[in-house]
């Protein structure tokens, strides 16, 4: 057999229908994301939310994805992947009904309150499904093509910036141009749910090369081990301390609440493995993931966002269009890429690392929209293969994990999004805005400042003043606006290329992880796919 053609090899005949069913679901997810990053400035105005409120509720749209992917890995080779898609399929209708449940009442605090906990509900039951539905999109598509997992990983996410281009432009059309509501906008994306649901309807799933073979589920999580758990660990003390504080529990207690809780996943997973360390490899892999959710997604969720602020909404989207167009098409790539300039998955990691600092680092100086689409272009180059390129590399690694070790890195990577990156941008954009209008004008400030600080995962010395919402629209809506209101809006500008600047030095520690990486598997004879002995996938390989 040609390599060609063992590249082609497949574990079903039903391969490519179950792929684009995947693709399909993640659709769905990526129509709901780019439809909710244009409403922000819709729930700001409606509600009176700061930035860092704003943050919270587009975070929670994301570390639900965290418990979906993660419990869904877990679960999926022993109870299947149908079950999980209908939950899933469930869990998006239900999401739609809570999130449109937020109104705006009297304006009041206690509205107010009420409001962000439906709409942080709504995103978070959404990112669930979401998460369960990459719970059986990756581990099945890495079964279904185990020659050519790069690939068919990389065309299967191409589906998150197809939604996106999808979400942006109905986003346009009925925001921007028909201004209808922002609940209408946001129904849309059950839709391409329905599709997902009929096209999974009735198929046959293939068992992966862990389950085929037989691996108990302490076999699965040995390479996890407790260097794996220390990380979701840490990372849910953090979800689980945040989320409890804003439903009403004392901060002290909510910090205990999520030690307790990451404590109690280091040692079921210690347990589950007999206290396996894991593999320093994988390790460090998370680690990487946790850095690929807060500049990938992190920068995703708040982009359209500081773009509309930096030129206009339809400039905005237009750019937004522009950097998922570009992901969309070279995911079709990749293996092209792969081959022609003889990249390992390492290597191109490292190098989309590189372009993504270098994009994101002219992105926070650019003046002009032409200069936009040329920071902006480099920053989509790079950030387009490292989602689907991790996954493979997870995959290809560690194959007696089964879905475990590429549903658990699925998971740090939105959990990472959820507790550090989306609300660190918010964070970031709050604290840099306050201190460009306390510098020039302190009694501005003060008229302007949001009634609460933001902080940085609850750090009391982070604590920050941003703008108040409500007065921040009104500013950049004003017809003939007052010199405090251009003082205001030029303040939130500065802030925005800043926090630009400072999410560009993510990628730059990235690309030092993954050249360390490259070193090794050189030292090591080169990076090769590694497969269990007696699977259909090893015989595949053999033949």
């Amino acid at each position: 057999m040609s390599n060609a053609q063992a590249s082609n090899v497949t574990a079903a005949p039903n391969a490519k229908r179950l792929l684009w069913a995947g693709f399909m679901a993640i659709l769905a997810a990526g129509v709901g994301f780019a439809i909710r990053g244009g409403i922000f400035d819709n729930w700001g105005k409606e509600f009176g939310f700061t930035g860092a409120q704003l943050g919270s509720i587009g975070a929670a749209g994301l570390s639900g994805f965290c418990f979906g992917i993660i419990i869904g890995g877990v679960v999926c080779d022993k109870i299947g992947y149908g079950k999980l898609v209908v939950a899933a399929f469930l869990l998006h209708i239900l999401s739609a009904f809570v999130t449109f449940a937020a109104v705006p009442g009297d304006g009041g605090d206690a509205a107010r309150t009420t409001a962000f906990n439906f709409l942080f509900g709504g995103m978070f039951i959404f990112a669930f499904a979401n998460g369960t539905l990459e719970a059986v999109a990756n581990p099945l598509v890495a079964t279904l093509f185990p020659n050519n997992r790069t690939h068919y990983l990389n065309l299967l996410h191409a589906a998150w910036p197809a939604g996106m281009i999808i979400g942006v432009s109905l986003g346009w059309l009925l925001d921007d141009q028909l201004e209808w509501g922002w609940k209408y906008q946001l129904a849309l994306y059950l839709i391409p749910t329905a599709l997902y649901g009929i096209m999974f309807l009735g198929q046959k799933y293939p068992r992966s090369e862990a389950a085929e073979k037989g691996a108990s589920l302490g076999d699965m999580f040995k390479d996890v081990g407790i260097l794996g758990a220390l990380i979701v660990g840490a990372l849910l003390a953090l979800f689980f301390a945040d989320f409890l504080k804003l439903f009403g529990v004392d901060g002290d207690a909510a910090k205990n609440i999520g030690y307790a809780v990451g404590g109690v996943v280091v040692i079921l997973v210690g347990a589950i493995t007999r206290f396996s360390l894991g593999s320093i490899l994988l390790f460090v892999l998370f680690i990487a993931h946790a850095m690929i959710g807060s500049v990938e997604l992190g920068t995703d969720q708040w982009i359209q966002f500081i773009t509309g602020n930096l030129f206009t909404s339809k400039e905005g989207k237009y750019l937004f269009l522009w950097t998922s167009a570009i992901m969309f098409g070279l995911r079709f790539c990749a293996n092209w890429i792969e081959k022609t300039l003889k990249l390992t998955p390492v290597a191109l990691l490292l190098t989309c690392s590189v372009l993504s600092f270098i994009g994101l680092q002219l992105a926070s100086g650019m003046q002009s929209f032409t200069a936009a689409l040329f920071a902006l272009g480099i920053y989509a180059v790079g950030k387009t293969f490292f989602w689907p390129t991790m996954l493979a590399v997870a995959s290809d690694r560690f194959p007696r994990s089964g879905a475990i070790a590429i549903s658990i890195m699925g998971g740090i990577g939105m959990l990472s999004v959820g507790t550090m990156g989306g609300p660190g941008l918010g964070y970031m954009k709050d604290r840099f805005a306050g201190e460009a209008l306390k510098t020039q004008d302190a009694a501005i400030f003060e008229e302007y400042k949001a009634s609460q600080p933001s902080m940085f995962l609850n750090i009391k010395s982070t604590a920050a003043f941003g703008f108040d919402g409500k007065k921040l629209a009104d500013a950049k809506g004003a017809t003939s606006p007052s010199d405090a209101q251009k003082a205001v809006v030029a303040a939130d500008r500065a802030g925005d290329r800043k926090t630009l600047k400072f999410d560009s030095f993510i990628p730059a520690g990235m690309a030092a992880i993954y050249l360390v990486l490259l070193i090794y598997f050189k030292s090591i004879g080169g990076y090769k796919v590694v497969h269990l002995a007696g699977t259909s996938a090893a015989a595949a390989k053999e033949s």
